[in-house]
């Protein structure tokens, strides 16, 4: 019944983001001036909710744009209504909804949907990555000089040593390949399915991850903050890689290695 109630969620979600891509809807901002919010961000949010409480009325939930809702539960659900806001808000259709389901603290099942794309992404603890229901995996490149990237940056800048543009900067210097999306969920998607050699990013919240680091491990690649160490979500830094690259790249990001 748990994944039963992922999927129907995530689709239920994804209704409403579809809905509102094709049609009118009003924008806001949170903070910073290109960081917003949409109705459709809170329509789909509502959609997802109606899904979850109907079958587990006692499940914690946390999400982006409704905050906690606090139960006294081993299971949490972690949602980000429309991961890529922006991208909706223009009409850039890398978008998606992405749920995890923790139980005692660790990530069990996790969906991320880009129905604008046709891409649903599942996965469960020990049995794999899927899309579309096809098994997926990571890529197999194994020299980070060879690989094709993906990062994003927060809205607001962070003024830090290795930060966001340094670290970049190390890469294109090389004429390594760094693509910017904007949807860290989609990000992490793509390199359990390969398109993608590594990911890294500075700023994430919770939700961003959730779904998608669970993907990349159950793919077969490796996922840890910036120390190499044991990845949560609910700290900022993600390094999501096919595990090949990964201590190179942890590295490289540290400004411990030259390329």
């Amino acid at each position: 019944m748990l994944k039963q109630t992922l999927i129907a969620a995530t689709k239920a979600g994804a209704e409403q983001l579809t809905h509102f891509f094709h049609g009118d809807f009003i924008v806001h901002n949170k903070e910073g001036v290109n960081n917003l919010v949409t109705e459709a961000d809170h329509a789909a949010e509502k959609a997802i909710f109606e899904v979850i409480k109907k079958e587990f009325p006692d499940h914690y939930i946390l999400s982006e744009e409704a905050g906690e809702m606090a139960q006294d539960s081993n299971y949490k659900w972690i949602i980000d209504p429309i991961d890529g806001t922006v991208n909706f808000a223009n009409g850039i259709p890398i978008c998606c909804v992405s749920i995890g389901i923790e139980k005692d603290g660790k990530m069990i099942m996790g969906a991320v949907y880009n129905p604008l794309m046709n891409e649903f992404f599942f996965a469960e603890r020990g049995q794999g990555a899927y899309l579309n229901d096809k098994q997926i995996h990571v890529s197999e490149q194994s020299e980070l000089i060879k690989a094709c990237m993906v990062t994003g940056f927060p809205y607001t800048y962070l003024d830090m040593p290795n930060g966001p543009l340094q670290v970049f900067e190390r890469f294109i210097r090389k004429g390594i390949p760094v693509r910017r999306l904007g949807s860290a969920a989609i990000d992490l998607c793509w390199v359990a399915a390969g398109r993608f050699d590594g990911f890294y990013e500075h700023k994430l919240n919770a939700w961003d991850s959730a779904a998608g680091f669970l993907l990349v491990e159950e793919a077969g690649g490796k996922v840890t903050d910036f120390k190499g160490e044991h990845y949560s979500p609910y700290q900022p830094h993600i390094v999501a890689t096919n595990g090949k690259i990964h201590d190179d790249l942890v590295e490289v990001i540290n400004d411990r290695k030259k390329l």
